[in-house]
């Protein structure tokens, strides 16, 4: 999911599997960007928060070259830029930002909804790499799931916040759905809609294990000009939020004879 190779200074190569509706998974770009970025990066710095854009399809037949820009080295904060890019160009952008680990004091004051446990969920999930499990919508324009990377990620806080990354880009899709007057799922949504992801932005407020089951739960809050913006909190499960998620989705109803 996350493996890269080194092609010289400040650039690194990867690849995908086929999204299950073509293309390349943008989750696996962003995990694999993030990735890059931290291979620049003291330890000592965890990343707090990225920002990205999905700018083209990508193409799963080809290599992904990841091109590292170190923007700023501070004593705090640092600033990494990473472009992926394939045979037709650029296809995403990210910019990343890490910290230094202070001591100060932690406010909370998001809550995790009451939600059944995973345990009494049935799985459903379209990668072997991840288990996904749908909880009742808490409120309109809402989804809710259990998730959990099916395989050990390890003691690392890096390859524990790509694998974060790469689950990241999962829901927001689902929230939007919800408020479209269709409202059809399954693979009929598929034959009726077009949908993409165009912008990407977390927060990393605290570090935790993407190997163990967390909450992710998004909220739709609008549908204009094909565009649906999804805001979402991840929670573990005693309830500590340890991420914020903003997408804005590109989501088209196609049209008769259109694919």
């Amino acid at each position: 999911m996350m493996a890269l190779e080194q092609h010289g200074i400040d650039t690194w190569v990867g690849a995908g599997p086929k999204y299950p509706w073509g293309g390349l998974y943008g989750g696996q770009i962003v995990a694999q960007a993030l990735r890059a970025a931290a291979e620049t990066v003291d330890p000592q710095f965890r990343v707090h928060s990225l920002h990205a854009y999905f700018i083209r399809r990508g193409d799963h037949d080809e290599p992904i070259r990841f091109e590292v820009d170190r923007i700023r080295n501070g004593r705090s904060f640092l600033t990494r830029s990473v472009v992926a890019r394939q045979s037709i160009g650029a296809i995403f952008n990210l910019s990343a930002s890490f910290q230094k680990e202070e001591d100060a004091v932690e406010v909370q004051t998001a809550t995790l909804p009451d939600l059944p446990p995973p345990e009494s969920l049935r799985s459903d999930s379209w990668s072997p790499i991840f288990d996904r499990r749908f909880a009742p919508p808490p409120g309109p324009g809402q989804v809710a799931a259990w998730l959990r990377v099916e395989e050990p990620v390890g003691d690392d806080p890096t390859l524990q916040a790509c694998a974060f990354a790469y689950l990241s880009d999962d829901l927001p899709t689902d929230a939007v759905a919800t408020v479209h007057p269709a409202r059809i799922d399954g693979d009929q949504f598929h034959q009726r809609f077009f949908s993409a992801s165009l912008d990407h932005a977390i927060w990393f407020h605290r570090p935790f294990r993407t190997d163990e089951w967390h909450v992710q739960t998004f909220t739709c809050h609008g549908l204009m000009g094909s565009r649906g913006l999804s805001i979402g909190y991840v929670f573990t499960a005693d309830g500590t939020h340890v991420a914020t998620i903003s997408q804005e989705v590109l989501f088209r109803e196609l049209r008769p004879g259109r694919g």
